[in-house]
């Protein structure tokens, strides 16, 4: 199968560099698997970097965190090294270059993460520098006042977002089955019992978009103007928790 693709394909491989990932729930039994191309042995790995994303082999997230972690925490130094010499804007426009873009990248499939709140925990960090609080007070109001979401209202948004502009990979329960119920303009969730499954991106959007607001739904074809009655909507709740999200 390995041969036929590269023929095909016309690829040449650094059998240096190429490696393989065998896939696996974090309980199942170890399978050993040989994989060899012209007589050329391809390497195992636990995880790689794709597309600037960490994937390991159980899709557990730890190792992308810890790599990001490390960036953000040179972002929060340089903020707090030029904090005396500019003025809260300027900080403000810092933050999002530095710290913000890292933040965001690929949120949506770790963003639900038990270790993102490491994550969450630097953010604030970030924020009582530009706002020049001590540690361990409330950033609550800071957030707010920066306009700048949480990370968990960042990761609804950018969820939501996502499901606004491919809409025509969703179901709603009416177009599946003809009962007239209260959830009928629900996307419909499908039955699943992997825990892997239900933190994944296409399984959380429709948690999180069923949960929204009924006026704010009512956007969804426009994603532009859904977008922003959704961006005014964790800005004026500024989520620390999903619990708090779906609970409102």
């Amino acid at each position: 199968m390995c041969k036929y693709l590269v023929l095909k394909k016309c690829l040449s491989l650094n059998f240096g560099k190429t490696h393989y990932i065998h896939f696996k729930t974090k309980n199942s039994q170890p399978i050993n698997i040989s994989m060899c191309l012209d007589n050329n042995r391809i390497s195992n790995s636990l995880y790689t970097k794709f597309l600037g994303l960490i994937v390991d082999n159980t899709l557990s997230r730890k190792p992308n965190i810890e790599h990001l972690i490390n960036k953000i925490s040179t972002a929060c130094y340089v903020i707090r090294l030029v904090k005396p010499y500019m003025n809260t804007n300027t900080i403000i426009m810092i933050y999002h270059s530095l710290f913000h873009a890292i933040m965001t990248y690929g949120i949506i499939f770790w963003g639900n993460s038990s270790r993102s709140i490491q994550v969450f925990r630097m953010q604030k960090k970030a924020i009582r520098i530009i706002m020049g609080h001590i540690n361990r007070e409330s950033c609550t109001n800071s957030f707010k006042e920066l306009k700048i979401l949480p990370l968990m209202s960042q990761h609804i948004l950018c969820l939501l977002t996502f499901v606004s502009n491919n809409k025509e990979q969703y179901f709603t329960n009416s177009e599946l089955h003809n009962i007239n119920t209260k959830h009928t303009s629900n996307l419909h969730l499908p039955r699943t019992h992997l825990n892997v499954n239900q933190k994944g991106v296409y399984y959380s959007v429709i948690k999180i978009f069923s949960s929204l607001p009924r006026d704010i739904r009512t956007y969804i074809d426009n994603p532009r103007t859904f977008k922003k009655a959704v961006k005014k909507f964790l800005y004026t709740n500024s989520f620390y928790l999903l619990i708090e999200y779906y609970e409102q």
